[in-house]
């Protein structure tokens, strides 16, 4: 008997997609659902699994950047293109990916300075085509692109704005019964705040800024959480002082995810670069929790094009 083979298979790949449907959630979210026949081997880690969204160039065509090849080098492939040439590409999360059907839902922000990929999702129609790098199922790494690891952690916190709205919402809705959670999503009006499944033990507190700063509504919010908690945060303590390295939130990439560890508390943070910046202070040099029980990302700059979603 010959032997077996398996074939190795990336943890990330491009696939074709089409758009099937389009639903405009609310003033400053739309869901824009693809279809694809590859996409029944779409992995279905979801969580805040992110992906790669690949926008046709103006005139609707799309460089070779190796996106119908089963090998996992298109972004080497992408870099090497000369630049007026390369697709533009965002990052965004899976809200739902149902491999039986071939359907993807992914949820876009819109908004009134819209970069290039809040600018498709505008005008995005049925029958528009565009390429998603996603995790393939038959990889052994395709639960790869997940910044959520809480570990044995129970009591939780998410906290970010809209552009983490679609992360926060699927993680709460995936999380099991034993978990004990309190959420909060600043967005930019109270007609923004979502229909979102939960379980018993989940508070999710939407907050519409309004005419706000942006992200001061977050700030206030998790500060006086923070203060109603103080007992959760006492136990998770770093056994001794961290030093926080500033961050200069201009220059340097504001991300970090801790692997999963053991503990109580865990946290989940992420939007507008500063935002993140001063929760992370408030709460590791603050109020003392250890630096490995924070998971932290800055998804875009304020007064810069956006970056992921």
């Amino acid at each position: 008997m010959p032997p077996t083979q398996t074939a190795v298979r990336p943890a990330y790949r491009p696939y074709a997609a089409e758009v099937a449907r389009v639903a405009r959630l609310s003033p400053h979210f739309v869901r824009v659902t693809f279809t694809g026949a590859d996409l029944e081997h779409f992995g279905t880690a979801r969580l805040d699994q992110r992906i790669k969204v690949v926008l046709p160039h103006a005139d609707g065509t799309f460089s070779d950047f190796g996106q119908d090849e089963a090998a996992g080098d298109w972004y080497d492939r992408w870099r090497a293109l000369p630049h007026a040439e390369r697709n533009a590409f965002r990052t965004y999360t899976v809200r739902r990916i149902e491999p039986e059907a071939r359907e993807l839902d992914v949820d876009f922000v819109t908004h009134h300075e819209a970069g290039p990929a809040g600018a498709w999702a505008e005008q995005a129609a049925p029958g528009q085509r565009l390429f998603i790098v996603g995790p393939d199922a038959r990889s052994p790494h395709s639960a790869g692109g997940l910044d959520w690891h809480p570990g044995t952690a129970r009591r939780v916190v998410l906290a970010g704005d809209e552009t983490a709205a679609p992360a926060i919402t699927a993680i709460l809705e995936l999380l099991s019964a034993d978990f004990d959670v309190d959420a909060f999503i600043e967005v930019p009006t109270a007609a923004d705040a979502l229909d979102v499944r939960l379980g018993a033990d989940t508070r999710l507190t939407w907050l519409p800024r309004e005419d706000r700063p942006h992200g001061s509504l977050l700030i206030e919010a998790v500060a006086g959480w923070a203060d109603a908690s103080a007992d959760v945060l006492a136990r998770a303590a770093a056994p001794r002082r961290q030093e926080v390295a500033d961050i200069d939130v201009d220059v340097e990439l504001l991300w970090d995810s801790p692997e999963a560890a053991d503990g109580e508390f865990y946290a989940w943070i992420a939007g507008e670069a500063a935002t993140v910046k001063t929760l992370r202070r408030m709460l590791v040099s603050e109020r003392g929790v250890d630096r490995k029980r924070v998971a932290f990302m800055g998804y875009w700059r304020l007064g810069q094009a956006e970056r992921t979603q």
